[in-house]
């Protein structure tokens, strides 16, 4: 089935999957999850009631029960999961895809991630050809109160704010719920009500696009720092006052200060295959080891419980946090970096001073290739560079990485669509245009 990805369930609404098909989800989701109770979340999305209530249907017929979150954040569900002990999860979202896609993303007990290769190729299997037996004695549906206990969580992770002007856009999503009670009235919110239309812009803060409101309203108000949220709140991405939008592997690196200077934790930090050499560097000052390890929070939390790291990140704006079950929250990642911020300017530094302190590196974003014969490509540029010198560090767990003395690249293929994704990254600006013209000229020869 379409909808079904590495990571999650995840489509157009009634043309990729629709409430037949997310009945039988639901109806086989307990049974090869070994779940009797299921929490269910959902965001805001004009599809997400009639998704839920197909899911429901089948979560019951099947003979468990459903726990009833309401409207949530994903990160929310992520977390009563593991805190309150549910042997199962699902959020229905499509996080920061537009306006007319849904989908599901699955947990297991202690909110593990459910990905394509330890459970829903199965669910879909089922989906596909399984049986439907509706038992005699149907599970129910009963609403229960998360965010409370959630909101107090979050909490406990506030500082002091006082002196730091922010700019905050929810993007018309989940976070809406959440910003006012959280990090107070005196922020210039913008977007700041759920609604499925998502009127002020779609809710996806990577694409350029959709970060010119808050960069207007940082530049306007003289704001110390934007942030920007996505549609289900487990991402969040970060303006300077300058506008600019930071990269968000680089706040990986200043999160350091508060896990490893202000608490004086220790432990590993994970980054993607996708992050700058500056994030190591960086935490190096810190005693820290820095682990690599592939995109998507099905792999991402996965590596982080599995090494007992203390936290992690990814280029796509994910934090994971030991803390909060090596699960990502874009609200607690907020959290902390405001209060880094927060103390950094009494201090006398600037977001962008810190985030140049980070990292003087060249770096391409990510640049995407359309092309059908993805393996071929990804051979040929990783053949082309190594003949011209052999790479100090290589990496081939999601696609290749090749790591040299002044530059490094990385090539890997989406999972999704017909697409190489491509990352690179060299100490000038004249040697990360060579590469990035030398990878057009390979492609092209294959297009």
């Amino acid at each position: 089935m379409k909808a079904f990805k590495a990571y999650d369930i995840r489509g157009v609404w009634n043309k990729d999957f629709n409430a037949d098909d997310v009945y039988r989800i639901g109806f086989f989701l307990p049974i090869v999850l070994k779940a009797d109770l299921v929490l269910v979340g959902r965001d805001c999305r004009l599809s997400s009631d009639e998704v839920f209530e197909a899911l429901c249907k089948g979560i019951t017929d099947s003979g468990a029960s459903v726990a009833d979150a309401g409207s949530t954040t994903t990160p929310t569900i992520y977390w009563a999961t593991a805190k309150f002990g549910y042997p199962a999860s699902v959020m229905i979202t499509a996080s920061h895809n537009p306006k007319d896609h849904n989908g599901l993303k699955v947990s297991s007990s202690d909110a593990l991630p459910v990905g394509y290769d330890n459970g829903l190729n199965e669910i879909e299997n089922l989906v596909e050809s399984g049986l439907i037996q509706v038992v005699s004695t149907r599970g129910i549906v009963s609403k229960v109160d998360v965010k409370t206990a959630y909101n107090l969580f979050l909490k406990d992770y506030k500082c002091d704010f006082t002196g730091l002007k922010i700019g905050m856009d929810c993007s018309n999503g989940m976070a809406s719920l959440y910003c006012h009670p959280l990090f107070g009235e005196d922020i210039f919110y913008i977007n700041d009500e759920a609604d499925g239309n998502f009127p002020g812009h779609e809710p996806n803060p990577l694409e350029p696009e959709n970060q010119g409101q808050i960069k207007e309203i940082v530049l306007k108000n003289h704001c110390d720092v934007g942030v920007i949220f996505d549609g289900d709140a487990d991402r969040v991405m970060l303006i300077d006052e300058n506008g600019k939008f930071v990269s968000p592997d680089l706040i990986i690196a200043l999160m350091g200060h508060y896990f490893f200077e202000e608490k004086k934790l220790k432990g590993e930090v994970l980054q993607d295959i996708r992050s700058s050499r500056a994030v190591g560097e960086y935490l190096k000052q810190f005693g820290a080891n820095v682990k690599t390890w592939r995109v998507g929070r099905a792999y991402g939390a996965g590596k982080l419980r599995e090494i007992d790291g203390l936290f992690g990140g990814e280029l796509a704006g994910h934090y994971y946090f030991r803390e909060f079950y090596y699960s990502d929250s874009g609200m607690l990642a907020a959290l902390i970096v405001l209060g880094l911020l927060a103390k950094f300017k009494k201090e006398g530094f600037k977001f962008s001073e810190l985030i140049q302190r980070i990292s003087d590196y060249h770096n391409s974003g990510e640049i995407n290739f359309k092309i059908e014969r993805k393996q071929e490509v990804m051979d040929a540029i990783k053949s082309h560079f190594s003949e011209q010198q052999k790479p100090e560090s290589f990496m081939d767990f999601d696609g290749y990485r090749l790591d040299y003395q002044d530059f490094w690249l990385n090539i890997r293929p989406s999972n999704t669509e017909p697409y190489l994704r491509f990352i690179a990254e060299a100490r000038s600006k004249e040697k990360l245009d060579t590469i990035i013209n030398e990878v057009r000229h390979i492609v092209k020869t294959y297009s």
